[in-house]
This record gives C-alpha cells, structure tokens and sequence, in this order.
C-alpha cells in the first residue's frame, strides 16, 4: 500500500481493511466504516441477481444491524473518482454531515477526504 502519511492510524486501518475486503473477495469496491464507540465493519460490493449494493452501503448496513447509533469514519476502495452519492447519503443518514468519507484507490492511497454531508 501506498502510504498517505498524514493520515490518522485509525483512519489508515480502515483504508486497510477495505482493501483488503475488495482484493480478497476480487469485488469492486471495499468498505469500512468505524462506529462511535470504535468497532469497524468491513464489507464488499454485493452483486446477486436479486440484491446489488455498494460496499459502502453494505458496510453501513452491517453497522446499523449490529446497532451502531453513529459512525465516525467511513472509507472505500474504488477505482471511481469519488464517491456515489448514495453512499455518501448512506454515511450522512448514520453518521451526519460532518463524518469524514476517505476515497482510497485500489493501491490504498488515497485520494479524497469527503465531507458526508
């Protein structure tokens, strides 16, 4: 992984961690997504014929199921440019507009910070 060396240790874990969902499921996009009190969800993109979800969308969801009430930090591992709207509306509905959304590339580094809201 391409080192972002500003980039708080928690926020790189979750960079990691979705890296690592993406390459060892060979889906899309990896997500994670750090919870109020510091438990992390990880997730890949879903693609069955009868439910299709971001990774993103999928690491919210995880949390939301596990009862997380608000999330700190989310990040995703794409090869798009941004962020889908729909995910960043799925970290706003949890977390507010000011949660931090960390765009990463399939290297790891990454390319934008993202306000939610």
């Amino acid at each position: 992984m391409t080192e972002t060396p500003d980039l708080d240790p928690e926020d790189r874990k979750i960079v990691t961690l979705a890296r690592s969902a993406r390459a060892r499921n060979g889906v899309p996009e990896g997500a994670a997504v750090r919870d109020e009190t510091g438990r992390t969800y990880v997730a890949g993109t879903v693609g069955l014929n009868s439910l299709k979800l971001s990774a993103l969308r999928t690491a919210v969801a995880m949390a939301v199921a596990s009862g997380a009430k608000s999330l700190e930090a989310a990040a995703v591992v794409t090869e798009a440019e941004s962020a889908a709207e729909e995910d960043r509306a799925a970290v706003r509905d949890l977390g507010g507009p000011g949660t931090p959304l960390l765009v990463a590339g399939p290297d790891g580094t990454v390319r934008d910070t993202v306000r939610a809201g």
